[in-house]
């Protein structure tokens, strides 16, 4: 097994301003940059830099994994990035979506990109790689995650159990312990630069920083994206910001604290309805936070509707502005819930849209909801 990565050692001729611009607008959705001098370093030396994510296939597509993942790739691609989007299929067995049953992870793996290609993402730059397809071509892969089984203790493994979305536990099966090696394994073996997931994933990417220099191998940059939080506030213990961060994000096994991509217009209006939304409040807002993280990177402005003895609609043209209007108490929460829900409608109608006329989709959409059924 290659295991250096080189170095290309000549500049690419882009100004300091030019890669300031650059980490400017990654900055405006990464929750951090691991390192920035080395994403700093990268710009200035490699001409097609890799980001890659992983996605298990599993259920209903929500807006975080739709929309506002298409808003951050686009951000990505428009810097000159390519990325890779990993369809984690065996990872999905690994972590016994669907009983294990491979057919049906597929299906719900075509059904995600099909979304995403109604979503508005830019497919220019953007690759989907299936993990079963992949690592069937190439079985060096497996000397990768050997190698990287020698250098890390099964403590250390266990506790990344999180980006499985499960506890630590000794009764869990030993595939929980194959599947943080083989995710740190994807990050050589798609020749990623930057592994840009999110801030769930942190801790297998500090896993792959921390071991791959003990086997020769260049560590990624690590890239985390903020996670939108459900829409129902969740009282938690954690005292670290990244770990409370974690159990308060959107979850697809709480079908009413997310919006789905193919959901009613119905459906949007009556969650945010039932939304958290304290009066004057900001923090653990959900609903401001569909605001700054969607709405406003869709929308050069946002129609606030009120009724006329309130002082009647408010155009508002930043998020900045919205914020500090709803802190005065200008705007009421149900107006608020009802403004976002309105433009939240807007975005997913062309998806919907998509999956009444497209056949194939039609399809698609029809298998994973029975699968969702099934179980």
């Amino acid at each position: 097994m290659a295991v250096k990565k080189e170095m290309i050692k000549s500049k690419i001729n882009t100004s300091d301003k030019e890669i300031d611009a650059k980490i400017n607008i990654i900055k405006t959705f990464a929750e951090e940059i691991i390192s920035e001098d080395e994403l700093r370093e990268l710009f200035k030396t490699k001409k097609k830099i890799i980001a890659y994510d992983g996605f298990e296939p599993s259920g209903q597509i929500h807006i975080a994994q739709g929309i506002l993942r298409a808003i951050n790739v686009n951000k990505l691609t428009s810097v000159g990035i390519h990325f890779k989007f990993w369809v984690a299929d065996w990872f999905a067995m690994l972590n016994n979506k669907y009983g294990g049953d491979l057919d049906k992870i597929r299906i719900v793996g075509e059904y995600f990109i099909e979304v995403w290609k109604a979503s508005g993402m830019d497919m220019k730059d953007v690759e989907f790689v299936w993990t079963s397809d992949f690592i069937k071509k190439h079985p060096e892969y497996w000397e990768t995650v050997l190698k990287l089984s020698m250098n890390s203790t099964l403590q250390r493994v266990l506790r990344c159990g999180q980006i499985m979305g499960r506890e630590e536990s000794t009764s869990n099966p030993a595939a929980y312990v194959l599947y943080p090696l083989m995710q740190a394994a994807d990050i050589y073996h798609l020749n990623a630069d930057i592994a840009q997931l999110g801030l769930d994933q942190r801790k297998v990417n500090m896993l792959a920083r921390d071991i791959f220099p003990k086997i020769g191998l260049k560590p990624p940059v690590a890239i985390h994206h903020h996670m939108l939080l459900g829409l129902q506030f969740k009282e938690t213990s954690e005292s670290d910001p990244i770990a409370r961060k974690i159990e308060m994000k959107m979850s697809k096994s709480k079908p009413e604290t997310s919006i789905f991509m193919t959901d009613s217009k119905e459906d949007i209006y009556r969650k945010f309805k039932n939304a958290y939304c304290p009066e004057k409040i900001t923090k653990d807002n959900p609903v401001l936070e569909y605001a700054k993280y969607i709405v406003f990177e869709k929308f050069k402005k946002v129609v606030i509707e009120r009724p006329d003895k309130f002082g009647g609609n408010i155009e508002v043209n930043s998020y900045d502005e919205l914020e500090k209007l709803y802190v005065k108490g200008e705007i009421h929460p149900l107006d608020l819930k009802n403004s976002i829900a309105k433009h939240i409608d807007k975005l997913l109608t062309p998806v919907r849209e998509h999956f009444e006329k497209n056949k194939r989709a039609r399809e698609l959409k029809e298998k994973v909801k029975s699968f969702e059924v099934s179980r």
